[in-house]
């Protein structure tokens, strides 16, 4: 998923990509805020800080690191006394209120990277807590608390949840779930973009094919997070018309709308407004990860096969969140990272940063140091809310609109 827009363009036209800004900005020397020690990547951290960070955390997982410390200390060191993250926090010791900008994306990575790394149960409890709270009526969530839902957004979060080893579907709020607002956002088989999902309905309510949140929505509706590896095969290879599409439907809509996008040139391109007819490396790479989770390997390992002969320069300007994707998107293809297209994307990942400690056993996760988390969401609720989090407690934040 969702990884994918450069801060720059962040900030110019005011989105933040797969619900959050996937991709690093680009490198520049001279950021605006310092950047932290422990943190990965050079550029300004202000929109992708936490971002970038837990996508790191959670490639090097996949490679068989253990990240250094100091890096995980850093990411637990953004998060909020009731459990949220904003995208970046340049005075962490100073403590959240309601000008502090959280957003649903920054945590619900935070969460998947935490999980991965293990240890954590605590600072993963909290924020699906907080998430739990936010949850919007439709069943989704937004990017911002009390945001209209959007596919990415509600996406992202449902990886964080099924990442702990939550039931999505008895994630409800009046009866309605993450899996009923990604339903409502499918383009009609019989419609152009038939398949895809829409990110948001336009001003006038029309759902319009978008591949970003098609990728997205493909891992929600499967139930799986960034670090997805490949699935079955669909059943069915074209639109599959319902009342009511099922995830599993849902899904494969959505694998068949992105092979059919990716297979004449083997990429997609930017839909940026006012952007040049280009490659979007970012959303290419989570389509690798997409299609391999609805068992579309051989198209996914296709499209793989374009990042590792164009992508290489793209991921040295982004910085670590490109490079993260890249290892995610290999994973998901069984692919080597260590030689992507005569670069390795390991050595390129951890020389951003702090450098993690290698593991014998790959993946590994490291023995539980607090309690058990498999704890039930809504009894994870209930002790957030004793805890004082309530379900009413919504923080300001600016309102992101993406197309």
């Amino acid at each position: 998923m969702n990884v994918r827009r450069s801060a720059a363009a962040l900030a110019a036209i005011g989105v933040l990509a797969a619900a959050a800004p996937a991709t690093a900005a680009d490198a520049s020397p001279s950021p605006k805020v310092a950047v932290p020690d422990g943190l990965y990547g050079k550029a300004d951290p202000t929109y992708d800080g936490v971002w970038r960070q837990s996508l790191t955390l959670l490639a090097q997982r996949t490679l068989g690191y253990r990240p250094a410390p100091k890096a995980v200390d850093w990411l637990t060191g953004q998060q909020c006394a009731n459990g949220s993250f904003a995208a970046f926090r340049a005075a962490p010791g100073k403590a959240c209120d309601d000008k502090t900008q959280v957003d649903t994306n920054s945590t619900a990575a935070a969460v998947q990277a935490l999980d991965a790394v293990g240890g954590h149960e605590r600072e993963v409890r909290k924020a699906l807590v907080w998430l739990s709270t936010v949850q919007n009526k439709d069943g989704g969530w937004g990017y911002t608390p009390g945001g209209p839902s959007d596919t990415n957004s509600t996406s992202v979060v449902i990886g964080a949840f099924a990442a702990d080893g939550q039931d999505v579907a008895k994630l409800h709020n009046r009866s309605r779930t993450p899996y009923d607002l990604l339903a409502a956002q499918a383009v009609p088989c019989d419609q152009d973009g038939g398949g895809a999902l829409a990110y948001q309905p336009d001003k006038k309510g029309k759902l319009l094919a978008n591949a970003d949140a098609t990728a997205a929505g493909l891992l929600g509706s499967l139930g799986k997070g960034f670090a997805a590896e490949a699935g079955k095969a669909p059943a069915k290879d074209t639109c599959v018309k319902a009342a009511h599409l099922t995830p599993a439907q849902l899904a494969d809509n959505a694998g068949a709308y992105l092979a059919s996008a990716v297979a004449k040139t083997g990429h997609l391109k930017s839909t940026l407004p006012g952007a040049k007819d280009q490659p979007d490396f970012g959303n290419t790479a989570d389509t690798v990860v997409a299609l391999a989770a609805d068992g579309r390997t051989d198209r996914a390992k296709k499209v793989y096969a374009w990042l590792e002969k164009n992508a290489t320069q793209w991921a040295a300007q982004s910085g670590p969140a490109a490079y993260a994707q890249l290892i995610l998107a290999a994973h998901a293809v069984g692919a080597q990272p260590d030689d992507f297209g005569g670069t390795s994307l390991v050595r390129s990942l951890n020389a951003q940063g702090p450098a993690p400690q290698a593991e014998k056993a790959a993946g590994k996760k490291a023995e539980a140091s607090d309690d058990d988390s498999n704890t039930g969401v809504w009894w994870i609720v209930g002790v957030g809310l004793v805890a004082g989090v309530g379900i009413g407690f919504l923080l300001s934040g600016r309102k992101k609109n993406r197309p």
